[in-house]
């Protein structure tokens, strides 16, 4: 997902550049905090370049400390929110935080989804709760405000047509921020849910059975793509990236029904995930454009969401090999990309009920916290505390659910698109 994050957003940069996409024209907006002034690294997790991923990669960090139970230090937490604008949107990053965001900021609906669901987690042991909820109050506002008038959100906003990654990382935040969802409607009276129907792949295709598009092709087609899949699966059914094993345990299965329904898509999604990772025990990523190299590499990070989507859709038993493969191979891709990278595995760890501290040979947890400020020490009430994301998930899908599993199963994940 880190490595994906980062071409998304560079192509997304470049789009604006170029004039095929516009960054949202903003009010003038008043300067926004820094915890270091200038140079905005105090407190970032990770030594990487921070440009494409710096908001994302800490907003993740923060997600899978809370689900193992620590607190993010308090200059962390404090570095997350001098990213905001003062318009509640944040940036992939923002080298200067002391100066005021305008309308050549680039926002990125995606980071402001996710930045706002972290700093939903940690607001209960935050030095300043009160901060912290205006800040996420803000980040709601302003995904409204950039709704497209399908119901969806695209990556940059202000026009870009609506993807099924980014909208599915918004219906998560929100529903993990105590927001419905449904509740986010467009001028056209268009939901979130709405949208993310357009990108479900029908079973009868017999090349994506049950999958999600990320969006449809030149002509209309829509081509499964797993890294969507992942993500639509966790937003069919309401979830986030943070989940847990749901029960009762029970393979997914695709049906298609003549009144197509989010939740049942969402089960389809994790058919075809369940097929997609049987293959060869992990997802795949074809190769880049241009490269020499015409072999699929194993895609280790998308590999990690389809665990937890599996997982959360009462698939864990399907999602066991992929889990094994990553314990046995995901060490060295954890160690070059960084935060984002062991937080995904911790996730995927939590998910299935793995300890993330003895995930194969390693220790996530404390490998994830040596790469940012000295986290608050773990207890009881933390851990307690870390499905504080979760809480606020809307009642309406409790009942939902419990009517398709039913039927059928219950689901889960997030991703990027390559």
């Amino acid at each position: 997902m880190n490595t994906v994050r980062r071409a998304a957003a560079a192509l997304a940069a470049a789009a604006v550049v170029l004039g095929t996409g516009a960054a949202l024209p903003a009010a003038a907006d008043t300067p926004s905090p820094s915890t270091s002034g200038g140079m905005s690294t105090g407190g970032l997790y990770g030594t990487g370049d921070p440009t494409y991923d710096g908001v994302w990669r800490q907003s993740l960090a923060f997600l899978a400390q809370r689900g193992t139970g620590f607190q993010p230090a308090d200059r962390s937490v404090d570095w997350l929110l001098g990213q905001q604008c003062a318009d509640g949107s944040f940036s992939s990053y923002r080298a200067d935080a002391t100066k005021p965001c305008d309308a050549k900021t680039m926002r990125d609906t995606n980071a402001t989804a996710l930045a706002v669901q972290a700093l939903g987690a940690v607001r209960r042991q935050a030095a300043d709760p009160e901060k912290v909820d205006k800040a996420v109050k803000a980040g709601h506002g302003w995904l409204r405000s950039v709704q497209n008038k399908d119901g969806g959100w695209g990556y940059v906003p202000g026009g870009g047509p609506s993807d099924a990654n980014s909208t599915s990382v918004i219906i998560g935040a929100l529903a993990a921020t105590g927001v419905r969802p449904g509740s986010f409607t467009s001028a056209e009276g268009r939901t979130p849910y709405d949208a993310l129907l357009t990108f479900a792949v029908p079973c009868s295709d017999k090349a994506g059975a049950g999958a999600f598009a990320y969006q449809p092709d030149k002509t209309g087609k829509l081509l499964a793509n797993a890294d969507a899949t992942a993500a639509a699966t966790l937003a069919g059914l309401g979830k986030s990236v943070v989940s847990t094993k749901a029960s009762p345990e029970q393979a997914p299965t695709c049906q298609d029904l003549t009144k197509p329904t989010v939740e049942r898509a969402a089960l389809n999604g994790a058919s075809y995930l369940t097929k997609a990772l049987a293959k060869t025990g992990h997802l795949t990523a074809p190769p880049m454009p241009g490269s020499t190299d015409t072999t699929e590499k194993p895609d280790i990070g998308n590999t990690a969401d389809a665990v937890v989507a599996l997982a959360a859709a009462g698939a864990a038993q399907q999602a066991q090999p992929a889990l094994e493969w990553l314990e046995k191979n995901s060490a060295t891709w954890a160690k070059q990309s960084g935060p984002a990278a062991y937080a995904q595995l911790i996730l995927a760890a939590r998910a299935t009920e793995t300890d993330p501290r003895e995930f194969g040979t390693a220790d996530l947890v404390e490998q994830l916290n040596a790469l940012g400020p000295a986290p608050k020490s773990p207890d009881t009430s933390a851990a307690a505390t870390s499905d504080d994301e979760e809480s606020g998930f809307d009642v309406w899908w409790i009942i939902g659910i419990g009517m398709v599993v039913g039927v059928g199963i219950g689901f889960l994940v997030s991703g990027r698109k390559k």
